[in-house]
């Protein structure tokens, strides 16, 4: 019963955590609170990749829904055999929590590439990535971002908010891992019995 509360409560924490994906992957179009820049595509392009709105938002919501459901004591049941009927849930689990996995680490990388490259901005020659070829070293001079003339702040504006989806994301990679991990556990350590017992189809 521990295992199945503590399953529930990490199953529950991809929500919030991918609600907050959403938001965060929003305001990414929006630099400085401004709208005028996405309507005229002078933003990074790396956010059209939707990584924080589709993959560690909606599509971990429905990971995290499933999860939930297959947490449930009165699940339904495949097989006439109790054990086959939770080995088929946990087998679903194990798959759902994978897909989190990949879901939130497409994320994760995509996220991690934008910040090294580096906001798109007007500088003296024009709308560039000023950043690009720095391999991130930009990251830790900020007496470079001045380069960035427009919009304002866009800099700071991408790292925190590119920093916030990379550990929104890394959240839910080891949430969906340490899943993974107590579901085989439950089948390599015999929680479900794999002996069917005489009469039991």
């Amino acid at each position: 019963m521990g295992t199945r509360k503590c399953g529930g409560c990490l199953s529950g924490l991809l929500i919030p955590l991918a609600l907050w994906s959403i938001i965060v992957n929003i305001l990414l179009y929006f630099p400085n609170g401004q709208t005028s820049y996405v309507s005229s595509s002078k933003i990074t392009n790396y956010v059209w990749y939707f990584e924080g709105i589709c993959f560690s938002g909606i599509l971990m919501l429905i990971v995290a829904t499933v999860l939930l459901l297959l947490e449930k004591e009165n699940n339904y049941k495949c097989c006439q055999s109790e054990n086959c009927s939770k080995r088929y849930m946990t087998l679903l689990s194990i798959i759902f929590s994978a897909l989190g996995i990949a879901f939130s680490g497409y994320c994760l990388v995509i996220s991690t590439l934008a910040l090294v490259q580096g906001p798109y901005c007007r500088t003296q020659h024009g709308w560039e990535y000023a950043f690009e070829g720095t391999a991130g070293r930009f990251l830790t001079e900020s007496s470079v971002w001045m380069q960035c003339l427009e919009p304002p702040h866009v800099v700071e504006w991408n790292i925190i908010l590119f920093s916030i989806l990379i550990a929104l994301s890394g959240l839910q990679v080891i949430v969906c891992l340490l899943k993974v991990a107590m579901q085989l556990s439950k089948i390599l350590c015999g929680t479900y019995s794999v002996i069917i017992q005489p009469g039991v189809i």
